[in-house]
């Protein structure tokens, strides 16, 4: 538009000056006759004629270009804002998180018992797994374990001398059990010649009735001195069994002991560093209190603080990209926590790839959190046009003129941002901050 005005503008200028010229040449002539006269008379008004002919073109067709620019409140150069054209197709929905290294595995030992402590590390020092960082000494422990250990001793002898004496009982009702068979076959042998003296009638009945009742006495006495034997063979094996249970008793409250008193002499669960040592050396300490911290370097991830609006967006396994060095390193979100802090969602995140070299406890690194792709929308470049009026409102360029438009924006990312209404593809718009528009409806974009 503005070239045409400028054109405009020129045109009139040069044919001012061609007329002034041809003026100058038609007043010269004046001392001519009279038919040079009147040919330079109808020159003339030729020249008006063309000229107001000329005028009346131009006019008609710069009047739109002007009646844009004298609608437009104020012009703005090209140079102070950047343009993008609306695109369609497809963008990930992220969001960029500083994030803080951090010791994936940090184990933090306690006492085992109550005691005191002695170090045999410091902090900064490098352990391996099962090396002895730190002792307890705890007296109490340590004589009930030495007292569990006599009473085993002592359960072990009493057993032993209970089954000697079992067999001492066993061998007399064996004993019983013997005498009463051979007083049995003594009595069969007395009753069998009854029998054979009262079949020649040369014993009186009351002498084989005697043998009849001593032969009937003795095969009772026998078969209760059986029954004796089993009953004390029974009750011995049962008294054993329990001297047996009591040792297994306590032989399991001396392992369980033992394992105390080994526990007492606490080493580091990994491989890695000496992190904080929470108390002095030989403090004395509680039953189950933090002496101190292992940091292993070979299991970093990373924690980061999210905005709570985005809190409903996050999900467990979402992937991640961390930036290091200047490449992306995959990872996985893994943790979230189910509490606000300060208007921040804490999160934590585990690397799917090999650990980067020369990776720091505390380090910061970029990281992107990926929502979730979406497909066959208009998108433009990400800028700070959606800072202003909430992102309801876009400058769209046509022909030199920048006309607010309202539109409605969707889903963003670090580079992107959806236009759901209000723009179409190859739309050319303002995509720096709006405030030189002064909300303007019309704005004259000059080179």
């Amino acid at each position: 538009m503005l070239h045409t005005c400028t054109f405009l503008l020129n045109s009139i200028l040069i044919i001012k000056y061609y007329g002034k010229f041809i003026m100058s040449s038609i007043q010269g002539t004046s001392a001519q006759d009279s038919i040079i006269e009147i040919k330079s008379s109808f020159k003339l008004r030729v020249f008006y004629f063309i000229l107001a002919l000329f005028i009346i073109i131009m006019a008609s067709l710069s009047l739109p270009a002007l009646s844009k620019w004298m609608n437009s409140e104020h012009t703005i150069s090209q140079s102070r804002i950047q343009i993008a054209k609306v695109k369609f197709g497809s963008f990930t929905r992220d969001l960029s998180v500083q994030a803080r290294v951090v010791a994936g595995v940090k184990p933090k030992l306690y006492s085992p018992s109550q005691g005191v402590v002695t170090f045999m590390v410091s902090p900064g020092d490098k352990v391996t797994k099962g090396y002895m960082v730190a002792q307890i000494h705890s007296p109490e422990l340590e004589n009930s374990y030495e007292q569990s250990q006599a009473r085993l001793s002592q359960y072990k002898t009493q057993l032993a001398r209970q089954k000697i004496q079992a067999k001492r009982s066993v061998l007399e009702a064996e004993k019983q059990a013997d005498t009463a068979l051979v007083k049995l076959a003594a009595a069969k042998r007395e009753m069998k010649r009854s029998d054979e003296a009262e079949s020649k009638s040369l014993i009186s009945d009351i002498d084989y009735q005697k043998a009849k009742d001593h032969l009937q006495n003795a095969q009772l006495e026998y078969k209760h001195a059986i029954k004796e034997s089993e009953l004390a063979l029974e009750s011995l094996e049962f008294e054993v069994q329990s001297s047996v249970h009591e040792v297994n008793t306590q032989a399991l409250k001396v392992k369980n002991i033992k394992r105390q008193v080994e526990a007492l002499n606490i080493t580091s669960p990994v491989t890695g560093m000496i992190g904080t040592r929470f108390i002095e050396q030989k403090s004395a300490v509680n039953k189950y209190q933090a002496i101190m911290n292992v940091i292993e370097l070979e299991n970093f991830e990373l924690t980061i603080a999210i905005p709570e609006s985005y809190a409903d967006d996050l999900a467990l396994g979402m992937k991640t990209e961390i930036l290091y060095d200047g490449e992306n390193i995959r990872g996985e979100l893994i943790r979230i926590a189910p509490e606000v802090v300060n208007n921040k969602v804490e999160g934590r995140i585990r690397f799917t790839q090999n650990l980067p070299k020369n990776l720091r406890q505390n380090q910061r690194l970029t990281t992107r959190i990926l929502f979730e792709e979406i497909n066959d929308v208009h998108y433009l470049p990400r800028g700070a046009f959606i800072d202003g009026n909430g992102g309801m409102t876009a400058y769209l360029i046509k022909n030199e003129i920048a006309y607010k438009t309202k539109i409605k924006i969707g889903a963003k990312s670090l580079t992107k941002v959806e236009i759901i209404s209000g723009l179409t593809t190859d739309d050319e718009v303002v995509i720096s901050h709006l405030a030189p528009f002064n909300n303007a409806q019309q704005v004259v974009i000059t080179q």
